[in-house]
């Protein structure tokens, strides 16, 4: 059976549209024409979620922040807004990805399974070894040298969980700032160097502290 996908539009033609291209590709169709049976038909936890922003009874981002509360799959917002600050305002509702409408069913199907692939590769990445003895297990949260856990704050695992999962890719403490504390956080990005600091001054005591790379004047990144 193919991956699910909940599509969510108050225009019947567009999740007509969508609907019908999706399940000539395999893909296991539910969808729902507002706001609030949004929410309902995403307790059935689909694999992928597409939603329209523009609806009467509830927006997108109000929606996907109720539906946050109990579903983690991927969830791709369908817009017709370009502004920066609906962008700003969709991804800290808990949205990952967006189309603007008009859109390509091309583009949007290759969006849809690269968020998919991504999704299984965390699932199946449950526990992963790196250089030498070091391993992190994503499942539990843990990273290991040897046998022996090295505990880590929270903040400070899902920090080593970005970079471990994107090896090599730099990624500057404001975009770190963005994607783990979220885009309306209180605060300044200047709490991720001290995050890595205690990172590297834990992982120093068992030789991998040079794990997280500066790359100066860009940021972080990665080294297996």
């Amino acid at each position: 059976m193919g991956h699910s996908i909940l599509i969510v539009d108050d225009e019947t033609d567009i999740v007509t549209m969508l609907g019908n291209y999706f399940s000539k590709k395999g893909y296991q169709i539910m969808t729902a024409y507002s706001g609030k049976e949004a929410v309902k038909k995403a307790e059935k936890c689909p694999d992928l979620i597409l939603l329209d922003v523009n609806m009467p009874d509830m927006d997108g981002f109000s929606v996907c922040e109720r539906i946050r509360q109990f579903v983690a799959c991927p969830i791709i917002f369908l817009t017709a807004r370009v502004e920066e600050m609906d962008k700003v305002k969709g991804f800290s509702s808990g949205g990952d990805d967006y189309i603007i409408k008009p859109f390509s069913l091309v583009e949007l199907e290759a969006r849809v399974g690269a968020h998919l692939r991504r999704e299984l590769r965390k699932s199946q990445a449950v526990k992963v070894k790196f250089s030498g003895d070091l391993s992190i297990d994503y499942g539990q949260k843990k990273v290991f040298i040897k046998d022996e856990e090295i505990p880590f704050a929270k903040k400070d695992f899902e920090i080593i969980e970005l970079l471990s999962q994107h090896p090599k890719q730099i990624f500057d403490r404001e975009r770190i700032y963005e994607l783990l504390w979220g885009y309306d956080a209180e605060g300044s990005s200047n709490v991720v160097t001290e995050h890595i600091r205690v990172i590297r001054s834990k992982l120093s005591k068992y030789g991998y502290q040079t794990c997280i790379e500066t790359v100066w004047g860009n940021g972080y990144k990665w080294r297996d």
